[in-house]
């Protein structure tokens, strides 16, 4: 009887202990989910973080400038720019000059000749020699009228003629002063065949279109000479644009053309009043400085106007990262732990960017200034492994 009484309560015991298990079981309440990774976040090892050597510290406020950027090119004033042309038409007896020459005012870059210059010269002679005479002729009138022993019609006549002469000995002497002809040596009876093509500017000759036999008119550009004293920048800014360019506004300019990335400086001095016919831009004009000699009118220049300034957050270039549309900067949150914000970036100064924070709560004195592509990258990972 024992041996059975020590088994049901051993059942008994049994059983009682399973259904309280059971009721702890059912009261226990469920475990919480676990959160997901914040996407904004990278975590590295204290080995990683040794070996990339992130710099952080804090935005530098630098004074930057906003810029509009304009085409152009080296060019001169119209006074620097000559195109010499023949007076008269003739053929080309000579040519002086080669591109690329320099040549003095006055200098003589082509002669010509043609049968028509000794014509003039002629009639200038002449009409000198009848001057004379109608002179002498006015004067026997104007002696015979005071003894009233003349007509008055004589007399009348004889300086209307007179007067007339005169008018056309200056006419001719005019024309010949025009083809560069000396009147001196022509007033001692010098004639020439030939007359000299001058330069009015001093200069570098440009361009040399003609060549000895050649006929030439009065409407053709000979020689083209160009002054390099006072080379300038003329740019074309669009409508959009103009209303921010002002007259001392500093110019940052490349010329790509010299194959180099050298940036040269001007200054803004004259702002146009009227719309371009190429299209809807305006010209703007700048002086080098300082004068360069290495530079040559008709280059192409691609230029940035800086047309205003203020002191503004900013962050090497190296702190940011573009990801779509925008771009991030990142933030120590932790000893190895790194979060990422978005930014919005402005103007651009030596390597340095402007920036404006849009994500609230960044640590501003931990910003990573340095290696913010590396840890772009280990966020990016993260994000495909678990994927």
């Amino acid at each position: 009887m024992k041996p059975t009484y020590f088994l049901l309560i051993a059942a008994l015991l049994t059983a009682c202990g399973s259904d309280k298990s059971t009721e702890t079981e059912a009261a226990a309440p469920p475990a919480a989910p676990t959160p997901p990774p914040n996407p904004e976040v990278v975590q590295i090892s204290p080995t990683q973080l040794q070996a990339t050597g992130l710099e952080t510290g804090s935005f530098v406020w630098k004074n930057m400038t906003t810029d509009v950027q304009a085409n152009g090119s080296i060019d001169v004033p119209p006074q620097n720019r000559a195109s010499v042309s023949a007076v008269m038409g003739g053929y080309v007896q000579s040519v002086a000059v080669l591109p690329g020459q320099q040549v003095a005012r006055g200098g003589v870059v082509a002669v010509l000749r043609h049968p028509d210059y000794l014509k003039l010269q002629q009639e200038y002679l002449q009409s000198k020699a009848r001057v004379r005479f109608l002179e002498q002729e006015l004067k026997r009138q104007q002696t015979l009228d005071a003894e009233d022993l003349g007509a008055k019609r004589k007399l009348q006549q004889a300086q209307s003629e007179y007067t007339s002469e005169q008018a056309l000995l200056r006419s001719t002497a005019g024309q010949l002063r025009m083809l560069g002809l000396s009147m001196a040596s022509l007033d001692r009876g010098e004639i020439s065949p030939t007359v000299p093509l001058v330069s009015p500017i001093k200069g570098y000759v440009k361009a040399v279109n003609i060549n000895p036999g050649q006929f030439v008119n009065p409407q053709d550009v000979l020689v083209e000479v160009v002054d390099r004293s006072d080379l300038h920048l003329e740019l074309k800014v669009f409508e959009r644009d103009i209303a921010r360019v002002k007259i001392g506004q500093r110019i940052l300019f490349k010329i790509p053309s010299r194959g180099s990335n050298e940036d040269m400086a001007a200054r803004v001095f004259l702002v146009g009043r009227a719309f371009n016919d190429d299209g809807r831009t305006v010209s703007v004009h700048a002086h080098l400085e300082p004068e360069r000699a290495d530079v040559l009118p008709g280059q192409y220049v691609a230029a940035h106007i800086q047309t205003a300034g203020a002191r503004q957050r900013t962050v090497p270039e190296d702190a940011l990262v573009q990801a779509g549309e925008f771009s991030y900067l990142f933030a120590q949150t932790g000893p190895t732990t790194f979060r990422r914000y978005k930014v919005k970036t402005g103007a651009t100064d030596a390597g340095d960017v402007a920036v404006t924070l849009l994500d609230a709560g960044a640590d501003t004195t931990r910003l990573v200034r340095h290696g913010a592509y590396f840890l772009d990258a280990e966020l990016k990972k993260g994000q495909d492994a678990e994927e």
